[in-house]
């Protein structure tokens, strides 16, 4: 008897594992989000189960619930927090929070900027060997410096370019007292002594290390966030070409600059674009962030794209859609075009990551011109459904045609531009 029971007991487990599996609405059920985020006057998709019943909002005057035959779906009408419920044969059987936030637009970019960084203290980017009369050294590898290092201090005194350290290492050759360095490494700092070589054949004394306190580049603008002038661009961090390392920024300077041409990517070759800065060198904005996510600072100025100025509204993680979409970006001099890409794929994220999407470049003229994506292009705007969904940051090295995009979110909330806190959620008891 038991026996039996138990049979019974599996072959039920069985068939409603079966059953789950293969009904669409239980699937339907399982992928209702417990949480959406809308803007003000945005509508979104919230569920496809026909059979559902009654479904209502906690709070009509911030979110109102549509049904039909087909689907679902939530229309978000002013700031605030509701909870939409969802009820099968009387019963509730689903609870989804909808957060509206206020309605948020950003100015695209797309121009070609050049870029000027200023690291902090120096940056050590190799070593070099000095001919003593007891053979080759090198002084600062003796102190345990190593390349991607940075000098930030000597005897007490802030190193903040090259040439503060060549005073100190002139006087140390004179009283053949060491120098106190303090070094910053990955995060951490520690102090070295270091004692400076003379060279067998010269007078001066040496210290043995490639050091370096700028870098120079070009990338594109992502966006311009009106109200307060921040910028975002590259929608990558920017590394040292000799250590490979992301460089401490203590300062920098972005300024517009024209693409002379275009050297075209391969498989296995990425390509990139050439340019060179505006003649004038006119300063446009600072750069107060280099990370992950791209460079940050405050414009000076407006830099007009010339092609779409208006401000546009901005998609989410989880808003973003596989399929077409346009990106902004200048291939010749200093226009700023509109090309056709595809979204292949998009990762709705909750936390800040880069490598949100993968795109693919479509459009047959900019494929001709630059065979897809080429360094420089980074930080291009990347535009679906009249929504500013995120930036152009990588090139897939084996196919030039496809590579990496950063969600626009994640740009703007290391901008200092927090869409969260713009204002106060007040979340109303169920009527």
């Amino acid at each position: 008897m038991k026996r039996r029971i138990r049979n019974l007991i599996g072959a039920f487990l069985l068939v409603s594992i079966v059953f789950i599996c293969l009904n669409k609405q239980i699937h339907h059920y399982l992928e209702i989000p417990k949480e959406v985020v809308l803007f003000e006057g945005q509508q979104s998709e919230l569920a496809s189960i026909p059979a559902l019943g009654n479904v209502k909002s906690s709070n009509p005057n911030v979110v109102t619930v549509g049904k039909d035959d087909k689907q679902v779906s939530v229309d978000a009408h002013q700031t605030g927090e509701a909870d939409v419920i969802l009820q099968m044969a009387g019963f509730p059987i689903k609870k989804v929070n909808v957060k509206v936030l206020k309605d948020f637009k950003v100015i695209p970019g797309g121009q070609s900027i050049g870029v000027k960084l200023n690291t902090k203290g120096v940056l050590v980017v190799g070593h070099h060997l000095i001919q003593t009369k007891e053979g080759k050294k090198s002084p600062g590898e003796i102190a345990g410096i190593k390349v991607g290092d940075m000098i930030m201090n000597i005897n007490g005194k802030p190193i903040q370019k090259m040439n503060d350290v060549a005073p100190f290492i002139q006087d140390s050759g004179k009283t053949g007292a060491s120098l106190k360095i303090v070094v910053l490494r990955e995060g951490k700092t520690f102090e070295t002594k270091l004692t400076p070589l003379k060279n067998k054949d010269e007078e001066s004394y040496r210290i043995g290390l490639y050091i370096r306190d700028s870098a120079a580049g070009i990338g594109t603008m992502t966006f311009i966030h009106p109200g307060t002038m921040k910028y975002g661009a590259l929608g990558h961090v920017i590394t040292d070409n000799d250590t490979k390392k992301p460089i401490q920024v203590q300062n920098g300077q972005i300024m517009r600059s024209t693409v002379t041409s275009i050297q075209k990517g391969s498989d296995g070759d990425p390509g990139e674009k050439l340019a060179r800065f505006a003649p004038d060198n006119e300063v446009i904005g600072n750069i107060v962030t280099n990370s992950s996510f791209g460079i940050f600072g405050t414009l000076r100025t407006t830099i007009p794209n010339g092609i779409m100025d208006k401000e546009l509204p901005i998609a989410l993680s989880h808003q973003v859609k596989e399929g077409p979409a346009k990106i902004l970006t200048v291939i010749n001099q200093d226009k700023v075009e509109e090309f056709d890409v595809e979204v292949v794929t998009s990762i709705p994220q909750k936390f800040p990551a880069t490598k949100g999407m993968v795109i693919k470049i479509t459009d047959k003229r900019l494929l001709e011109h630059t065979g897809g994506i080429v360094q420089g292009m980074s930080g291009s705007p990347i535009i679906q459904d009249g929504k500013l969904i995120g930036a152009v940051t990588h090139v897939f090295v084996n196919d030039p045609t496809s590579g990496y995009g950063v969600h626009i979110e994640w740009m703007l909330n290391e901008a200092g531009i927090n869409i969260y806190d713009s204002h106060q959620l007040n979340k109303k008891e169920a009527s």
